[in-house]
């Protein structure tokens, strides 16, 4: 029953009147729904009281969608028609969801903005409207309990998600019906949920292992202002991962082929999660596997070889870790504590692990699985206006750099990784050509030096600049980045204000290594980098002095150069044109230093020639300052 809002008379009761708002979890494996009610946070059970809703949905021919526990319950015996981990698919186009397509039981089909479809009895639904189907059950969960519609919604997200991913989980929650607020990283999440309760201050880690996602984040609390100092993760490493492993034992075990039917990898997927779970509370666990046929497979599970079969699994999220470090500009014995969120950090040897690299015992107060919903719903409950006099302030980062191609193929940075966010920069560019009047920009995302090592996010153009010579015009490209993360990009000529912008929706999104391989690549290919940056630079500049030098000659070189002259620049250019096509950017440089100085003279008469000209009937004084 909502309550009734009472108010003195005479008074408005506006003043009294408390926004229903709530945050979201969207988990790969479960998700779950918080809300402020009198002043705590807390999750929001369904009518059994059961706070987690498995994050699955099954469509049929002749019925309802169904999701939740139903669906998860008919997953192995529908396994085509009943999606689970549909967070690993957002954002993604056809070809990057097939490195994991392996495990994933479905039948995917193109569609046609790139995102990959799945087909199933009820027709072929997207990734999208998936997660919409778990986040409408979820809307309705609170707006029952709550007793009156929501005003707004937080949704929270892997810090790792990219612009596309990010997008695609704002489009479910429209297509949820539910007005999205904020998407809020998941570890900063954590960290609002132990900050405000535990008033803690100083530098902490969120270490953010979940069904389908890493995370790791530095952050520093400091009088309610939560800095992300650092961010790092894996958008496809989490628990589903050690599951998958375990599933890989078994098979061995059990003597099954690889290409089990689609019911017995479903089957298996579920006892081999069933296995890491009990894991965490006893030192072995029976493993029972009926087949189809009828056969029946036993066998145990202890867990030292589950440890074994994970332990590379851990290392690989040591790495991020170390990078987040590096990146905050600390080492780990800064670090207060390590807030442990994700129901994978149940497993005991990734608390171990983790509380040896961070030399703090982690914190396991709040549980794990509900803390990002609870950190979610006290933002959202600031957002939507209850807490007006709330000094708290949410300082996230952007996980890669975000910039523009250039001549040569280059990337310039407008907006540098960790960033904070939401965050604004400008930077001006030019024309390359005389007379130029358009210009094609092209948005990219990553760390190389080389358009070609980025990943690409969007194309636009700018029209209508007025023709000037090259280098003359004045054009100011500005970077935006919402709360959200999301990227809005504009292009502006200075002179005539003429403008074009895009709303960066890519169709999909970075494929499961490639954020990881973009970081890790940065570093270890920084000489080469820097090497291929300086040979672009230099071929670029090479093709500016061969174009003005060629247009040159053509208006008057006949005029003004004698035979011996000509030939001695004609020579030099014909070197820096051989030059131009090797690798060796300092055997360019040589070459354009040998034509300007073959050219020295030609420039000088030049100029003198047209100064005559424009003297021409004119008396000195005429150009005095007056």
């Amino acid at each position: 029953m909502a309550l009734l809002q009472i108010s003195e008379p005479g008074q408005s009761s506006a003043p009294h009147q408390h926004r229903l708002a709530a945050g979201i979890d969207l988990g790969t494996t479960n998700s779950l729904i918080a809300s402020v009610r009198s002043g705590v946070a807390e999750t929001l059970p369904d009518l059994e009281g059961r706070h987690l809703l498995p994050s699955v949905v099954r469509y049929q021919a002749d019925g309802p969608v169904v999701v939740g526990h139903d669906a998860l319950a008919a997953a192995t015996e529908d396994p085509l028609n009943t999606i689970a981990s549909v967070k690993r698919l957002m954002g993604r186009g056809v070809e990057d969801v097939k490195g994991i397509g392996e495990y994933l039981p479905y039948e995917f089909v193109p569609g046609s903005s790139g995102m990959p479809l799945l087909h199933t009895a009820a027709g072929d639904v997207s990734p999208v409207e998936v997660s919409a189907e778990i986040l409408r059950v979820l809307k309705r969960r609170a707006e029952e309990t709550l007793g009156g519609e929501l005003s707004g919604v937080v949704v929270t997200v892997p810090a790792y998600f990219d612009d596309a991913q990010r997008q695609a989980t704002k489009d479910a929650g429209r297509l949820a019906g539910l007005n999205v607020l904020r998407l809020l990283n998941e570890p900063t999440a954590a960290a609002v949920a132990y900050g405000l309760d535990k008033g803690s201050e100083g530098v902490i880690a969120i270490y953010d292992l979940g069904g389908g996602t890493f995370d790791v984040s530095i952050l520093r609390l400091n009088k309610g202002v939560f800095e992300v100092m650092a961010t790092a993760g894996d958008t496809a490493l989490g628990g589903d991962d050690m599951d998958r492993l375990v599933a890989d034992w078994i098979m061995q075990q059990a003597g099954m082929k690889a290409d089990a039917g689609h019911v017995d990898m479903r089957r298996l997927m579920q006892v081999a999660r069933a296995a890491k779970e009990d894991l965490s509370s006893h030192s072995a666990s029976t493993i029972e596997l009926a087949l189809e046929g009828g056969t029946t497979w036993k066998g145990q599970l202890s867990r030292e070889q589950f440890n074994l079969l994970i332990a590379p699994l851990l290392e690989r999220t040591l790495g991020p870790c170390r990078r987040a470090l590096r990146d905050a500009g600390i080492r780990a014995a800064s670090v207060k504590s390590v807030v442990m969120v994700g129901g994978a950090t149940r497993v005991p040897l990734v608390r171990q692990r983790v509380a040896e690299f961070f030399a703090a015992e982690p914190m396991i107060d709040i549980d794990p699985d509900k803390v990002v919903a609870v950190g979610a719903a006290i933002q959202a409950d600031i957002l939507a206006g209850n807490k007006p006099d709330n000094e708290m302030l949410l300082l996230d980062v952007i996980p890669l750099s975000l910039g523009i191609e250039t001549m040569g193929g280059l990337t310039e940075k407008i907006i540098q990784r960790n960033s904070t966010i939401p965050v604004a920069r400008a930077q001006e560019f030019t024309t390359f050509k005389d007379g130029q009047t358009a210009m094609s920009l092209h948005v990219v995302q990553g760390e190389r030096e080389l358009v070609e090592d980025c990943r690409s996010l969007a194309r636009f153009e700018l029209r209508d600049i007025p023709p000037m010579v090259a280098g003359a015009a004045r054009i100011k490209v500005t970077f935006q980045v919402d709360a959200d993360g999301l990227l809005n990009v504009t292009a502006e000529e200075q002179t005539q204000g003429v403008s074009s912008s895009i709303e960066v929706k890519p169709s999909y999104g970075l494929n499961d290594s490639e954020i990881e391989t973009m970081l890790r690549d940065s570093m270890t290919s920084a000489a080469a980098d820097r090497d291929a940056r300086r040979l672009r630079e230099e071929q670029v500049e090479a093709d500016r002095v061969l174009e003005a030098l060629h247009s040159a000659l053509a208006a008057d070189g006949d005029e003004l150069l004698d035979e011996a002259e000509r030939n001695a620049i004609d020579e030099a250019a014909k070197r820096l044109e051989e030059q131009r096509g090797g690798d060796d950017y300092r055997a360019i440089k040589r070459a354009i230093e040998a034509v300007e100085k073959a050219s020295s003279t030609y420039v000088e008469r030049r100029m003198n020639n047209n100064i005559r000209k424009v003297m021409a009937g004119h008396k000195l004084d005429e150009f005095k300052p007056s």
